[in-house]
C-alpha cells in the first residue's frame, strides 16, 4: 500500500468530527498536490499548483530574513553591553540569544492564528484557507524582539477575525493581515512597539545599568557550550554609551548627521541596527523579492512604482530642506527603515493590492508618495509604510475601476 493511501485511510470522520476532519485535510493539502483539475473541455488551466504552495513559495522568500533577524536580536544585545561588538564575534551567543527570542514569537504567531483558521473552517465545514500561511511568517518579522506574547496574541485575534473573518476569509480581506496586526499593537499598545526601548531584547530595562535578564534556556545553551569548551552566557550590564535609538530617531531628532555620528551607511545596508526583527538586512530582502518576482507571485510593477514614489518625495524634501529629516539623502531612505521590506512584502500581497496593470504603477506610486510623508512629516511616528499600505489598500479597488472605465471609455471610441 502506498503512503498516500495509508494517510487516507487515517481521515476522519467529517461530520462526527468537523475540527479534526479540517485538521487532517489542512496536513494532508500540505503534503500532497490536488488530486482534481478542471473537466476537459474547460477553459481553465489545468495545473497542480494551489493557494497553499504559492503561500509556501512566499514564505521560503522570507527566510533569509530570519535568520538574519535571529542573529541581529543577539547581536543587538551584546552590543548594548559592549561585549562582542565585531558582527561575527560570539557567533554562538547571538544566535542561541536571537532563537530564545524569536522561537516563542513565531510560536504563538501560528498557534493562535491557525488556530483561529482551523476553528472558522470546521464551524464552516470547509477546508482550512491557506492565507495565513504568509501572514504567520510575516507577522514575527514586523514586530519588536521583545513583545510581549499575549500583546502578540491579542492582535493576531483582531487581525484574523475582524480583518478576514468578518469580511469572508482568505481572499475577501481588504486589508494587508500583518499589518492589521500591527497597527493594533501601534494604537493600541504604542509604548510595545515604540520608542528606543523595544528594539533591545532580553534587558529588565533599555538604559545605561540595564541588567541582563537570563532564563532557564539560557542555562540550556550553556550547558551546551561548556561541553564544548566555548563562551557561555555571564550577563552584564548596559554601557553608559549605549542609547538603543534607531536611525529613524536619530533622523527625527538630528538628520542624516545624527545617523552617521552612530551608524555608518554599510551597517545600515547590512542591516546591523535596531528595528524590527526582519526589516532591517537589505540584500536579504532585496533576494527575497527578486524571487517572487522571478516566480511571478508579487508585481514588479508595484515595486517599482514605490519606489519611484519614494524617491520622488525624498528629492522634493531635499530641495525643500525645511526640517533636518528632510534633508536626509533622498536614497539613504531604503537603508534607514523598512521601506524596502514594505516594498517587497507587504504591498505586493494581491488579495489587498491592485490587479490591472496601470492601477499597479499608481497603487504602488501612492504607497511610496504618502509613506514618506508620513515618515518625514509626521512628528509621532518616525516611519509612514504600514498607515500608507492600509490607506492604500482601501482604495485599491476603486483604482482599479476608474482604470478599467478608462479602457472601457477609449475602446469605445474607437468603435
Amino acid at each position: 500500500m502506498a503512503l498516500i493511501d495509508k494517510i487516507k485511510n487515517l481521515e476522519p470522520d467529517k461530520k462526527k468530527s468537523p475540527l479534526l476532519h479540517t485538521a487532517y485535510d489542512a496536513f494532508f493539502t500540505f503534503l500532497y498536490t490536488p488530486d482534481h483539475t478542471t473537466v476537459d473541455g474547460g477553459a481553465h488551466i489545468k495545473d497542480g499548483m494551489d493557494l497553499k504552495r504559492l503561500m509556501v513559495h512566499v514564505v521560503i522568500a522570507l527566510q533569509l530574513c530570519f535568520v538574519f533577524g535571529t542573529y541581529n536580536i543577539g547581536h543587538q544585545h551584546f552590543v548594548a553591553m559592549g561585549q562582542y561588538t565585531g558582527f561575527i564575534e560570539g557567533f554562538h551567543l547571538k544566535l542561541a540569544h536571537g532563537l530564545i527570542k524569536l522561537l516563542p514569537i513565531w510560536i504563538v504567531s501560528h498557534a493562535v492564528g491557525l488556530g483561529l483558521e482551523f476553528l472558522f473552517a470546521a464551524k464552516k465545514g470547509h477546508a482550512v484557507e491557506e492565507g495565513f500561511l504568509v501572514s504567520g511568517a510575516l507577522i514575527p518579522l514586523i514586530m519588536p524582539p521583545d513583545i510581549p506574547l499575549w500583546i502578540l496574541a491579542v492582535s493576531i485575534v483582531f487581525a484574523v477575525i475582524l480583518g478576514k473573518e468578518a469580511f469572508g476569509g482568505t481572499g475577501m480581506n481588504i486589508w494587508n493581515i500583518a499589518l492589521l496586526a500591527r497597527v493594533f499593537v501601534f494604537f493600541a499598545y504604542p509604548t510595545t512597539i515604540s520608542g528606543d526601548e523595544v528594539w533591545i531584547a532580553g534587558f529588565d530595562r533599555v538604559a545605561p545599568g540595564g541588567i541582563a535578564e537570563y532564563g532557564w534556556a539560557h542555562g540550556l545553551f550553556n550547558g551546551l557550550f561548556d561541553a564544548f569548551n566555548i563562551d557561555t552566557f555571564k550577563g552584564g550590564t548596559i554601557v553608559d554609551s549605549f542609547s538603543g535609538a534607531t536611525p529613524l530617531a536619530l533622523a527625527k531628532a538630528g538628520g542624516w548627521d545624527a545617523i552617521t555620528a552612530q551608524y555608518s551607511a554599510s551597517q545600515m545596508w547590512w542591516g546591523a541596527i535596531p528595528g524590527s526583527i526582519g526589516e532591517t538586512c537589505k540584500p536579504f530582502i532585496i533576494i527575497g523579492a527578486l524571487m517572487l518576482i522571478f516566480l511571478k507571485i508579487a508585481s514588479w510593477r508595484i515595486m517599482l512604482g514605490m519606489v519611484f514614489g519614494a524617491a520622488l518625495t525624498g528629492i522634493i524634501f531635499n530641495a525643500w530642506g525645511a526640517t533636518e529629516f528632510m534633508t536626509v539623502p533622498w536614497y539613504h531612505h531604503f537603508t534607514i527603515g523598512s521601506l524596502l521590506f514594505a516594498m517587497a512584502f507587504m504591498a505586493t500581497d494581491p488579495v489587498t493590492a491592485t490587479s490591472t496593470n496601470t492601477g499597479k504603477w499608481i497603487y504602488g506610486f501612492l504607497i511610496g508618495f504618502i509613506g514618506l510623508i508620513i515618515r518625514v512629516l509626521n512628528p509621532a511616528y518616525p516611519e509612514g509604510w504600514m498607515l500608507a499600505i492600509l490607506f492604500l489598500n482601501t482604495f485599491a479597488a476603486l483604482i482599479d475601476h476608474y482604470v478599467l472605465e478608462a479602457n472601457m471609455k477609449r475602446r469605445l471610441q474607437r468603435a
